[in-house]
């Protein structure tokens, strides 16, 4: 699973929904859980909420999601013997949003007075209606004491899996409470302005005068107070900004820094959707560079997203969309590049997507312990085949929205041992979610408020020239 930092899913507007009765968006939420206890993610069950429910539910869903280790430990609890999974989901997801007291999305006594009335509309759970309201005012009156004795549990009070948090102690071991402590919280909303179209002071005023409130972060990023649509981000359509967090609008300037953007360089983006990098590639090159980027995505739909992200950006004159593997140039590289070199290549490979839990709650539930190894063997793969793609000289830039080293640091250390003709260029390295960057690890103005970009890892590889 590869999920974008760059991607739209911010936290979600505001859960009161006008005319919908809250019951209504528990159920919905109730069997949505379920779905992820299932294998499927956040995004293919919110899919199946209907369309005017959904922001209201995906609200709720994150929240619990949050709170998922502690609802099913204090579930067991209140009730030893599992009961359905209907049930049990409607049990867990008020749990967890009347778990936290310092997030209230609900008064906790309508929590509970709605939660019953969702299972009393359900055949599968209405005769468990008494049961949940049972399990629910008894955890109101015995609430301390309940959350005391679940302290003990390391999923419940991290809200991670047991194997998850093991690994961040391994890999950071004075900075793993933080990072967990980061990923339980809502990720900002961050813009990245299109200088080509506009400049950061003329849009911050912008933002001023539309009544949203922002601050400047990294070179070009503009960090919400609030999210919002992006249909009431002012000039949005027009291509004035793109939703991309703080630590992936540092690719671009890290690929093209120092390079001669008014030569006709050629530059492969391997793994493209939905597109924010390539556009900011094309957007730091700027309108008269004959900068060219061939973007290459394997999935004909997300292929679909670059070229409207593209267009809606007015760059997509500099770019050619390709669907097709970047584990095999034989189906690609001749028939589309010609069969010529490139000078510079972005490869954000696949990955676990753990420094983005923030905003995709529903990672260290889906994930496997075995996916880590596994995706650092496709990660291994792609590195080693678009090598040979480099022509001397030129620099390809890794990256993954990971926390684990084995998708970072690790990966690029055995991949230096594989090739003597590579140099590791100063980057930053591990970027962890909303900590600051320990030391100078960020180029030039590029630092990063802590609190202000999710997980990441980058390295600048050079080729050594002949």
């Amino acid at each position: 699973m590869k999920k974008s930092a760059s991607s739209t899913s911010m936290p979600a507007p505001a859960v009161a929904m006008a005319g919908v009765a809250l019951s209504r968006q528990l159920r919905a939420v109730a069997q949505a859980w379920q779905g992820i206890g299932q294998g499927r993610s956040g995004t293919a069950v919110l899919e199946l909420v209907p369309a005017a429910l959904r922001p209201g539910v995906q609200a709720l869903l994150f929240q619990a999601l949050r709170q998922r280790g502690l609802a099913q430990a204090l579930a067991r609890q209140l009730a030893p013997r599992k009961p359905a999974p209907a049930v049990d989901a409607l049990l867990c997801v008020a749990l967890a949003l009347c778990a936290d007291p310092e997030q209230p999305l609900y008064e906790p006594f309508t929590l509970v007075n709605q939660t019953v009335e969702a299972a009393k509309q359900e055949a599968s759970t209405r005769a468990q209606a008494g049961f949940l309201n049972a399990c629910l005012r008894r955890f109101l009156r015995e609430s301390a004491t309940l959350l005391a004795q679940v302290q003990h549990d390391e999923q419940a009070r991290w809200n991670h899996p047991p194997w998850w948090v093991q690994r961040l102690r391994q890999d950071h071991p004075t900075q793993w409470q933080a990072i967990l402590q980061a990923n339980g919280q809502q990720a900002p909303m961050v813009l990245r302005v299109n200088v080509q179209k506009t400049t950061v002071a003329a849009y911050l005023q912008a933002l001023e005068v539309a009544g949203i409130a922002a601050s400047p972060v990294g070179e070009v990023g503009l960090v919400l107070q609030r999210a919002v649509p992006v249909q009431q981000l002012p000039g949005f359509e027009q291509g004035w900004v793109s939703v991309q967090d703080a630590a992936a609008q540092l690719a671009a300037p890290l690929l093209l820094a120092g390079l001669d953007v008014s030569q006709p360089l050629r530059v492969l983006d391997a793994c493209a959707a939905p597109g924010g990098k390539t556009a900011h590639l094309l957007e730091y090159a700027g309108a008269q560079s004959p900068l060219k980027v061939t973007a290459l995505e394997i999935d004909p739909q997300r292929a679909q997203r670059i070229g409207g992200t593209l267009a809606r950006l007015g760059v997509q004159a500099q770019a050619q969309v390709v669907v097709a593997d970047a584990s095999r140039p034989q189906d690609w590289w001749q028939q589309h590049c010609a069969g010529a070199l490139f000078d510079a290549i972005l490869l954000d490979a696949p990955c676990t997507a753990s420094g983005i839990v923030r905003r995709h709650p529903d990672v260290p539930w889906l994930r496997r312990e075995s996916d880590i190894a596994q995706l650092a063997h496709i990660q291994a793969r792609l590195l080693d085949t678009l090598w040979p793609l480099l022509q001397p000289g030129g620099r390809l830039l890794y990256c993954t929205c990971s926390v684990f080293k084995a998708e970072g640091a690790g990966q690029v250390q055995a991949f230096l041992a594989r090739h003597s003709d590579a140099c590791h260029w100063p980057s930053p390295g591990h970027l962890l979610p909303g900590i600051a960057p320990v030391g100078a690890n960020l180029q030039n103005n590029q630092d990063h408020t802590a609190g202000e970009h999710d997980g990441f890892f980058y390295a600048l590889l050079q080729k050594a020239s002949v």
